[in-house]
């Protein structure tokens, strides 16, 4: 390996530079291969292998320029992937962050800003970093999210630090599945999963609750977690505030929004003891209007984004419970001017969607025997 050493260590050489994409292929052809070699005596060697790998691509220096072949895209044109931030802002952490190089290929990506707006990182230490970028990248379509997830990992293990999937905050859900993985190495961090075995918010547990109920319970004990571990989330949430959009990043906006979504479940939840089917559709699309009322701004593409998905989830439930009872409700979507008339309290975004169009759903509408419910959504203004 002496040698090895010597040649990726030689700055601004074209063979240092096809070395060091020849080992990160390797790497990546081997890490593959050990996911199915589970009887292969050659397991322990390999792992050694990655080990070398790892501390060699870890301690050589960054050529200039050097992309990665696993981090080529055709989406991406070459003067954009690694386009320096401005040097002012770079200066004061540069010598503290290991994943520097992460962070500017992640804020000067032309296309993450299509869908995050105007994106700022404001972690100043390498683990708060990661989870940064991993949470923003929850509310991209599932293709740019993939892309960068894989991107993230050959970054960070430029900079010595490995996927470790066993580091993980466990959050509350009706299955498991890891959102995306912690580090090791020379940068210590936590991942995230979703754990059907990790229990429900301690202010809506009680009683044995299945099918639908269930589900929403472990939703709504998720996004208050994620209320917790994200600073970038606002709510719409009328009741709790008429007048705007709200950031969720301090105490007094959060408990209150908190508040009225463990109510507005605890509702739903006892209305299901009422004979009266209008009762149980009311409390449902109350909770509805709660956990929809959580956004992101820009909000998230509800069709292709982790976050869209499972709020599009908790929707259908709703849908599911009105067909029971046989009444008709709409979720309002499409050309704003079409469907004002079905809406009231309505909030306008300068930011994110297609200009005259709702960007948000946030209630329904519906009508339950002769009572019209008028929905309530944001749209993004014509200017």
């Amino acid at each position: 390996m002496e040698n090895l050493s010597k040649l990726l260590n030689i700055n601004n050489s074209d063979l240092a530079k096809a070395l060091r994409l020849g080992l990160h292929g390797l790497r990546a052809e081997l890490e593959e291969a050990l996911k199915t070699a589970s009887s292969d005596p050659g397991i322990s060697v390999c792992q050694e292998v990655l080990r070398e790998l790892n501390h060699l691509l870890s301690t050589a220096p960054r050529q200039e320029n050097q992309i990665p072949e696993t981090v080529l895209s055709s989406e991406l044109p070459w003067e954009d992937v690694f386009e320096p931030v401005p040097e002012q802002e770079n200066a004061a952490i540069t010598g503290e962050l290991k994943l520097i190089h992460l962070r500017d290929a992640f804020l000067t990506d032309t296309q993450l800003s299509e869908y995050l707006g105007e994106l700022q990182l404001h972690s100043t230490n390498d683990a708060d970093l990661w989870n940064e970028i991993q949470l923003n990248l929850l509310r991209v379509p599932a293709t740019v999210a993939n892309f960068w997830q894989q991107r993230a990992a050959v970054l960070a293990a430029e900079a010595g630090a490995m996927e470790d999937k066993h580091s993980l905050i466990k959050l509350p859900f009706s299955s498991d599945e890891v959102l995306y993985p912690g580090l090791e190495g020379t940068v210590p961090a936590s991942g995230l999963c979703l754990s059907e075995k990790s229990p429900p918010a301690s202010d809506i547990q009680g009683g044995i609750l299945d099918g639908d109920l269930y589900f929403l319970q472990k939703v709504v004990s998720t996004c208050i977690k994620f209320i917790e571990l994200d600073s970038s989330l606002y709510h719409a949430l009328k009741s709790v505030d008429a007048f705007g959009v709200r950031p969720l990043n301090s105490e007094p906006d959060s408990s209150k929004y908190i508040a009225a979504l463990i109510d507005r479940f605890r509702r739903a939840q006892a209305a299901e003891e009422n004979p009266d089917p209008a009762v149980i559709l009311r409390a449902r699309i109350d909770l509805d209007e709660a956990i929809h009322s959580l956004v992101y701004l820009p909000p998230v593409d509800r069709d292709t984004s982790w976050w869209g998905k499972l709020q599009q989830e908790c929707r259908r439930t709703l849908v599911a419970k009105a067909r029971q009872y046989n009444v008709q409700i709409r979720p309002l979507w499409g050309h704003y001017a079409d469907v004002c008339t079905w809406s009231k309290d309505d909030l306008e975004l300068d930011t994110g969607g297609i200009r005259g169009e709702v960007s948000a759903c946030l209630r329904v509408y519906a009508k339950i025997k002769n009572e019209v419910m008028l929905g309530r959504v944001l749209f993004r203004s014509l200017r």
